[in-house]
Order: C-alpha cells, then sequence, then structure tokens
C-alpha cells in the first residue's frame, strides 16, 4: 500500500506556495552564463509553469549574470498576487564563467539592488545568502558578518524574509541566532542524504527545506537502481527523484529547473506520482541515511 501523501502547500515566510516550484537556473545560457539559446522558449517555459499553478519560482541575479531575473521580469510582470520569488546573494561571476564570493557590506548591498531593479519588485520576498566557503559544497565558517548585513537590508523594508544556502547545521544554527530563518536550500537527494537530521529539525519548527540537484551526484549503480523504479512506474528516473522528494519531508519545497517545455511537463507531472512502499525501499537503501528517518509516513 503506497504511503500517505504530504499537503501539496508549504508556508515559506509569510505565504504558502504549492511544494513544487520552479527553479530559473538553466533559463541561462551554457554554464549558466550569458543569455537564453532560445529566448522565445524560455518565456514560453516560465508562462507555462505559471499557467499550470507553479507559484514559487528560484532565481538569483548572479545567474547569467542578470539574465534569469529579467527573463522573469518579462515574462511574468505584472506578477500573479499568489506568485514568491525567491532570489539569492552572495556570489558574483567572472568573466572566465568562475563562481566567487561576494559577502562585503558593498557586494550584497548592490546585489539586493540589483535583484530588485532587474525583477521590477519595490521589495523581496525572500533572499538566501549563498554561502561560498568552498566551490564544492557547505563549508565550515561564521556567516555573521553578512547576514548581519542581509537582515539591516531586511529591516530597511528592501527583504521580507531571509534563507541560506549551501550551509551546515552549524551555520543555520548560528544564523538563527541572527535573524529569522524561513528556509535552507541545500544539496540534496536520494543519494545525498548528509542533511537528512536537519530536514527533520526544520519540519519541527515549520522550516521549508529546499533542495537542489535532484539526479546530482548519484554513481552508476544508484542511477541504474533509480532507472529500474523508473522503468518499473512507467516514469522518468527526474520523475521518481521528485516524488521520493516530496514524500521525503512535508516542507520539502522542490524547484526542479529546465528550459526545456518537454521536460517542464514532465517534471509537473511528478507531483502526482505516488511512490509504493516497495519503491520507496528500493529508493532507501540507494544510500544509508545519515543520522535521521528515511522516507516515512509523517
Amino acid at each position: 500500500m503506497p504511503l500517505p501523501r504530504h499537503s501539496d502547500t508549504f508556508t515559506l515566510g509569510s505565504r504558502t506556495v504549492k511544494r513544487l516550484g520552479y527553479g530559473a537556473m538553466q533559463l541561462a545560457g551554457p554554464g549558466v552564463f550569458g543569455p537564453p539559446k532560445d529566448h522565445a522558449t524560455a518565456l514560453t517555459v516560465l508562462r507555462t509553469a505559471i499557467a499550470s499553478g507553479v507559484n514559487h519560482i528560484d532565481t538569483s541575479d548572479f545567474y547569467g549574470p542578470h539574465v534569469t531575473n529579467r527573463l522573469i521580469r518579462e515574462a511574468l510582470a505584472p506578477y500573479p498576487d499568489d506568485l514568491v520569488i525567491v532570489t539569492k546573494i552572495g556570489a558574483r561571476r567572472g568573466e572566465d564563467k568562475s563562481w566567487n564570493p561576494a559577502f562585503s557590506r558593498d557586494e550584497l548591498t548592490h546585489a539586493v539592488h540589483d535583484n530588485l531593479r532587474n525583477l521590477g519588485l519595490d521589495v523581496l520576498e525572500v533572499v538566501n545568502l549563498r554561502v561560498m566557503f568552498s566551490p564544492h559544497g557547505a563549508a565550515e565558517g561564521s556567516i555573521e558578518a553578512p547576514l548581519t548585513v542581509l537582515a539591516d537590508l531586511q529591516r530597511q523594508g528592501l527583504v521580507r524574509h531571509i534563507g541560506l544556502s549551501n550551509v551546515t547545521p552549524t551555520q543555520v544554527a548560528e544564523g538563527q541566532k541572527i535573524c529569522p530563518i524561513v528556509c535552507v536550500q541545500n544539496h540534496y537527494n536520494v543519494a545525498h542524504r548528509g542533511d537528512d537530521a536537519l530536514i527533520d529539525s526544520l519540519a519541527r519548527d515549520g522550516i521549508a527545506y529546499v533542495p537542489y540537484f535532484p539526479l546530482g551526484g548519484f554513481t552508476p549503480l544508484q542511477s541504474s537502481t533509480l532507472s529500474e523504479v523508473a522503468q518499473r512506474l512507467d516514469a522518468t528516473p527526474m520523475q521518481v527523484a521528485i516524488a521520493w522528494l516530496l514524500q521525503r519531508a512535508p516542507n520539502m519545497l522542490l524547484i526542479p529547473g529546465t528550459s526545456s517545455m518537454t521536460h517542464l511537463h514532465e517534471n509537473l507531472a511528478a507531483a502526482k506520482l505516488q511512490l509504493p512502499d516497495d519503491a520507496i525501499r528500493a529508493l532507501n537503501a540507494i544510500a544509508a541515511p545519515v543520522g535521521a528517518a528515511s522516507v516515512t509516513s509523517v
């Protein structure tokens, strides 16, 4: 018998959003740099996502840079009342397409204003501080200085809510002492389970968790298992990966991104896929959980 389904919505700051959102990163050119290969299709993908019920878009002005935010504004402004646009600051792009830290007060302040201008907004609903201590993933280090700057911008009325991205549990705890944190955005999927305990802790506090790279970091054997489950359910591996995440915890907000209309429709359909118990067991065996539960009914 399949596991009970969690609610289709969850709280993000003071707003309620559908748990399956859309990530705009892939709308930029190769390497998340430069304009899209097909400008018209990029606009159509955004408009179709919203028309299909998506009301949570994840973006950043360092995607492109400045590309995805301008596309979002062109495609969707004036914005629907229920649309929540989440952006992030803390990085900048080099001319060589590199990703570099941008943690100074001036850089963070300019980033907020760039996002406001390119999105055409007076206030940003949610801004994630993207921590850049390591190019390879989350790494320890104090986030007090940059987060204090972002909290100052919140007090000025430019930002409503603050989240964290690419952070450790220690940094989440540090951040919560500085300002309310409404979401955490980290690398997590059925094969990459290091945040299991953090997810459960955030769920108890009503804080959203936003995983990225739903298919990132899989070994060939893990990919084979995922593909076998997908074939048995007449679904794609991405759809199964999305469905597993949605069933993992009620506070999970997903932001799969694509520049393809076909893949957009496939991703949206994954919200209706209910994984049976035997599929859950096979997927849970891909990677041993770290410190917390596997997918169970909650």
